[in-house]
């Protein structure tokens, strides 16, 4: 298959000019003048807020005048990761994409289908001539990997339609009609950096590989977490000898499992072979531990420079907040229609150590909003005891299940008539815009689904082809059905 024939070609036609647009997240600058310059070059009106929010609007069809306006949303940025050993540089280089199979994937990169390929829906339905839909409103939201900034500095009023399908959901044929609230919480350690006693071996530790993910999709998959796996084997060797931490550093997005990480260390002369020994070991019952989900993860040591190392009362208390800091799945959904889903969670996301503080940030999530608070204070307090300053910010509302769902119920029927099969109606423990749209919105009704993506937010992420032209028939089928204003 080449790219030429991908179907359908409006839409890959579109995602192709997207990727060779730098849009990391807040720094989506150069996809914001690109939409508007394209919604005012195809004669549409086209606005921008003051946040960075783009919207692009298509009169109706013939026929279709009185129909309820419905609004698409997608967000222009995406998650920036890469391979270590793959050079570029996000602000200028386009992605590079191949097929493989079914799949379409970038060249030891993030992809960018998470939120590209729902832009490029949206994209390709403004320039369509051959459709049929009742009003439009195209949004493109910005900054929505890192804080929401888009969705939560959007007024009310920026958008006027009566229905909402945002295109950010990652499994075709599942429909999702709630979402979870989530929060960040970032804890700072001050350290004292001090020369390394005398007779000390510097040693750096690593570990790359791990699969990574999404740390709402993904979080129930036990995938393994690069901070754990080396805040572990710090904290068992801190009880052999005298370590002196000298840096950890891992993790990049607050809401993706970090993948790789490494550490700086210094000990005794005397335990070095000791700790190369232990750190064997560790690899060996962590491959154990993660055989399934993580089958290429690579452990490596090596002596290194040396370097002041931190003051040894910062170094104890960090390592053991990284030991005991809750990471994962706390709790399922007590409903038995829901019960597969996850309710609570924490993901430790991020380790950056520089010349004067550590800096740790862990992403908190639930469907719940009083877990939601009871699993932030959790968090805080491990991070509190260890003497870090904790600082937690607004988050965003979990999105209610609307019920009676006019959209809801156009959407299933529209995919059982299309594809003879029932869709999944379903929650997702991921956080989507809409519960910011619920508060400045509450009379929309929305609902949200996508095309397959795997791996998102890591350099394994892949878009399933064949489920782009399905996702494709389902919203033309969507617009054609939409009721008339009453």
């Amino acid at each position: 298959m080449n790219k030429s024939d991908l179907k359908p070609s409006g839409v890959f036609k579109q995602f192709a000019k997207i990727n060779e647009i730098p849009r990391p997240s807040k720094r989506e600058e150069k996809m914001i003048e690109y939409l508007k310059s394209w919604g005012e070059n195809h004669g549409l009106s086209t606005d921008v807020d003051d946040t960075g929010n783009v919207i692009i609007r298509k009169p109706a069809t013939p026929g279709y005048e009185n129909r309820k306006t419905v609004i698409l949303q997608s967000h222009m940025d995406m998650v920036c990761d890469k391979l270590v050993d793959v050079e570029f540089d996000f602000d200028n280089d386009a992605i590079r994409t191949y097929i493989d199979g079914e799949w379409l994937t970038a060249e030891g990169t993030t992809l960018g289908a998470d939120d590209g390929i729902g832009c490029a829906i949206e994209l390709a339905i403004l320039e369509s001539d051959d459709i049929e839909h009742g009003p439009i409103e195209c949004v493109f939201t910005r900054d929505e990997e890192t804080q929401l900034t888009g969705a939560s500095g959007m007024k009310a009023g920026f958008m006027s339609g009566d229905m909402l399908i945002n295109l950010d959901s990652e499994d075709e044929g599942q429909i999702f009609v709630s979402c979870a609230g989530g929060r960040t919480t970032t804890a700072v350690f001050d350290i004292i950096r001090e020369d390394a006693p005398d007779g000390y071996f510097f040693i750096e530790g690593s570990i790359k590989g791990l699969v990574g993910g999404h740390s709402g999709d993904d979080i129930e998959k036990k995938r393994a977490n690069a901070i754990k796996l080396l805040g572990r084997f710090l904290y068992k060797e801190m009880a052999k000898t005298d370590l002196r931490l000298v840096s950890f550093n891992s993790g990049k997005m607050h809401n993706a499992i970090p993948r790789d990480g490494r550490f700086v260390i210094a000990v005794p002369n005397a335990d070095k072979e000791m700790i190369r020994a232990d750190w064997n070991i560790h690899a060996s019952e962590v491959e154990d531990e993660f055989h399934v989900s993580d089958v290429q993860m690579v452990f490596n040591m090596e002596s290194t420079d040396g370097d002041k190392v931190i003051d040894k009362s910062s170094s104890d208390k960090f390592i053991r907040s990284i030991q005991a800091v809750d990471n994962g799945v706390f709790a399922m959904c007590q409903d038995e229609a829901l019960s597969w889903m996850v309710e609570t969670s924490s993901n430790v996301a991020s380790v950056i150590t520089e010349s004067d503080k550590i800096t740790v940030v862990a992403s908190q999530r639930s469907n719940v909003m009083s877990n939601l608070d009871n699993q932030c204070n959790t968090v805080k307090a491990t991070f509190e005891l260890a003497g870090a300053k904790v600082i937690q910010n607004d988050g965003y509302p979990a999105w209610k299940m609307r019920a009676n769902s006019e959209l809801t119920k156009i959407t299933s029927d529209t995919y059982r008539e299309l594809f003879g099969k029932e869709p999944l109606v379903k929650g997702i423990h991921a956080g989507l815009e809409c519960g910011l749209f619920s508060e400045r919105y509450p009379n929309l009704d929305m609902v949200s689904f996508g095309p397959t993506l795997r791996f998102v937010h890591t350099p394994e992420e892949r878009l399933l082809i064949p489920t782009v032209q399905m996702v494709w028939d389902h919203l033309l089928a969507i617009l054609k059905r939409i009721p008339e204003k009453k």
